[in-house]
């Protein structure tokens, strides 16, 4: 699965209100609005100037779920594919 599909799958993965077992796992509204904005603004600066940008984004969604204290689960599985996938396109960059 290319980059941008993982960004695009995720960003309307997150647009999706949030299930009960969401907020049991730490999400909050403003976190799943927050996470997403962020993706979606990776996922437009790679599509304005070519996947080669992704060498300047510097993903730490690993860090800011632990800092949220969010639990495994769901959202936070799509969450670190975003993450790996920004990391496996920069090495290939």
């Amino acid at each position: 699965m290319g980059l941008l599909t993982v960004l695009d799958q995720a960003v309307a993965a997150l647009k999706v209100p949030l299930g009960e077992d969401d907020r049991a796992q730490g999400w909050t509204d403003d976190l799943r609005r927050e996470v997403q904005e962020e993706i979606s603004i990776n996922r437009s600066v790679l599509r304005r100037h070519g996947t080669g940008m992704v060498r300047h984004l510097r993903p730490r969604f690993d860090e800011w779920m632990e800092h949220e204290s969010v639990q495994p689960g769901r959202l936070r599985d799509l969450v670190g594919d975003v993450q790996r996938s920004l990391v496996e396109a920069r090495v290939t960059a």
